[in-house]
C-alpha cells in the first residue's frame, strides 16, 4: 500500500462506463410518443416530479424510470394513454438493460493503474441484477478487490463500506461523477471525494461542491492516478 491512502473507491455508471445517455435518449423517445398530451419540457418536469417521488419505493435504474414515465404518462393524459404507448415505454425498458456496456476514456488503464497501488473498490448504486450485469460486461470485475452494489450513497454507506479497508475512511478516496452521491457523502464520511465531470448529468444527482481540502476535480479519469500520488 502507498502512504497515506489506502483504498480508493470508483463509482461505475458514468464514472467508468456510459449510462445517462440512454436515459435521455429514452426519454427523448418518451416525449415523441405523448406529444399529442403534454409539451416536451411540461413532460420532462412531470417526469422528474414522478422520480423524486418514486425513488423510495423503486429504487435507482431503469426499472424505476420505466414504472415513473408510465406513472407520467397515465397522468398527463388522465388515464387515457394507449395501451400501445404502455407497451412501447416497456420494450424501451428492456433495450436499456440489455445495452451494450461502453467504457469511459481511460477507464481500464486507471483502475488497472491504481489497483497497483492501492485497495480498489467498486461502489455503485441500482438494480442488483442489471448492476452485476453491467459489470461482467465491462471486462473491469477482476480488478476490484471488492464491489458494493448499494440501494442509496449516503455518509453512513461509504463509512461501512471503509470501516473494512485499513486506515478507514480517513485512508481512503472516493471517485465518481455525481457531485451528490459519489463526492459530498463520501466527504463527510471522513474520505476524499474525487468529482470526474460528465456531460449528462440528472437533475436530481446535482449538488453544490463541497468546501473542504478533501475535495478534488479532475478533467477525466486519465489525471487520477497523478492526484492518487500526490496525495498518497
Amino acid at each position: 500500500m502507498a502512504g497515506k491512502l489506502q483504498t480508493i473507491g470508483f463509482d461505475a455508471d458514468d464514472t467508468l462506463w456510459h449510462n445517462e445517455r440512454f436515459f435521455v435518449l429514452t426519454q427523448d423517445r418518451f416525449a415523441d410518443l405523448l406529444r399529442d398530451y403534454a409539451e416536451r419540457d411540461h413532460l420532462a418536469d412531470r417526469l422528474i416530479e414522478s422520480e423524486r417521488r418514486n425513488i423510495g419505493h423503486y429504487g435507482f435504474g431503469v426499472k424505476g424510470f420505466v414504472l415513473s414515465m408510465i406513472e407520467t404518462a397515465i397522468e398527463v393524459t388522465e388515464e387515457r394513454v394507449p395501451a400501445s404507448v404502455i407497451s412501447e415505454l416497456m420494450e424501451a425498458g428492456r433495450e436499456m438493460l440489455a445495452h451494450p456496456i461502453e467504457l469511459l476514456p481511460h477507464a481500464r488503464e486507471t483502475v488497472e493503474t491504481v489497483a497497483g497501488t492501492h485497495r480498489v473498490v467498486l461502489i455503485t448504486k441500482g438494480d442488483l441484477l442489471h448492476q452485476e450485469r453491467k459489470l461482467a460486461q465491462s471486462g473491469l470485475g477482476e480488478l476490484f478487490d471488492a464491489v458494493e452494489i448499494v440501494s442509496d450513497k449516503q455518509p453512513d454507506t461509504y463509512a461501512r463500506i471503509f470501516a473494512a479497508s485499513p486506515g478507514g475512511a480517513s485512508a481512503a478516496m472516493m471517485v465518481g461523477n455525481s457531485m451528490k452521491s459519489d463526492v459530498v457523502p463520501a466527504i463527510a464520511a471522513g474520505a476524499w471525494g474525487v468529482h470526474v465531470p460528465h456531460d449528462l448529468a440528472w437533475a436530481l444527482e446535482h449538488a453544490d461542491a463541497p468546501e473542504t481540502p478533501r475535495f478534488r476535480t479532475v478533467v477525466d479519469l486519465g489525471d487520477l492516478p497523478d492526484l492518487v500520488a500526490e496525495i498518497g
